[in-house]
């Protein structure tokens, strides 16, 4: 079985250094060899790549531009009358996943229009996801790139966000019919959406491309208290033979133990013996799951 592979999510860790540059060392000091950098957009992508070949690190997923945040916007790639602000985000997410080395974009499907109901909404908006989406596919492919879709629960974290389950993601990609379109799984947002996460993962993993992680309810490491039985979930994916990144977006809880340039984790680094399954991971043989020092 190959090892799980674990990517720092640097919107969510390392947060207090304020550089992207920064972050990307922080991650590799602490035993990551991968990041997922979701918006990148205000750094100049030659820039943050040498960062992080410094850092020995590979850049494995990237978000579209969101939109104009002070309007409300988190993505447009399901929203009616976007296609051409959507088409030009996919084209400056390619020319920075291209220099980035980076093979995977989240093709983010935004939220409903302010004013409008799911209900009434729903046709148009797939309908319009489909077309931005067949239009990616096309694009992508000329960069040998997969483009992700990534379902958001509408309970805690966003509840006017278009993409909600898994089934939802799977009924489009199959109806864009494209290849190199995956499913990008949350375990977050599926447990709080869905649960039944084995079967979920057992049915949709032909279709996943990327997967992250973060405890419920707290959103924080897997080996916080909470709902989700990560350990049971990590075994369960090696042996399915999972070899994608696991993507580590949640907030730590405490504050990172940094002395003297030395990173100092509590259970982030966290004993394969104790957790029962294999990772890779530079240091020591040990699983990156990243918690912060109380």
């Amino acid at each position: 079985m190959a090892p799980l592979r674990f990517a720092a999510n640097l919107d969510w860790l390392f947060t207090e250094r304020p550089a992207l540059p920064e972050r990307l060392e922080a991650a590799a000091r602490a035993g990551f060899r991968a990041a997922e950098v979701p918006g990148p957009y205000g750094w100049c992508p030659t820039l943050l790549r040498g960062a992080a070949d410094r850092a020995g690190l590979d850049l494995v997923l990237i978000n579209t531009p969101p939109g104009d945040e002070d309007k409300g916007e988190k993505g447009l790639g399901a929203v009616p009358g976007c296609q051409a602000a959507f088409r030009e985000g996919l084209a400056l997410a390619v020319k920075y996943a291209k220099t980035l080395g980076c093979p995977r974009i989240h093709l983010m499907a935004g939220r409903l229009p302010a004013g409008t109901e799911q209900a009434a909404m729903a046709l148009e908006m797939e309908a319009t996801f489909i077309e931005n989406l067949r239009y990616a596919a096309d694009i992508l492919a000329q960069e040998d790139m997969t483009g992700l879709l990534e379902p958001m629960n509408s309970r805690i974290t966003d509840p006017r966000y278009f993409l909600t389950t898994p089934h939802q993601a799977a009924a489009i990609l199959e109806k864009v019919g494209r290849p190199n379109l995956r499913l990008q799984l949350d375990i977050f947002h599926c447990q709080i959406m869905d649960g039944n996460l084995t079967q979920n993962l057992e049915m949709y993993f032909p279709l996943i491309g990327h997967i992250q992680v973060g405890q419920v309810p707290g959103r924080h490491e897997p080996d916080s208290p909470g709902e989700v039985n990560f350990p049971y979930l990590f075994q369960l994916l090696e042996s399915l033979g999972y070899e994608g990144y696991v993507g580590c977006e949640y907030t730590p809880q405490g504050e990172w133990g940094w002395s003297t340039g030395t990173p100092q984790l509590s259970c982030a680094l966290t004993p394969l013996s104790v957790w029962g399954f294999t990772a890779q991971c530079p240091s020591l043989h040990t699983a990156c799951l990243c918690r912060r020092l109380p």
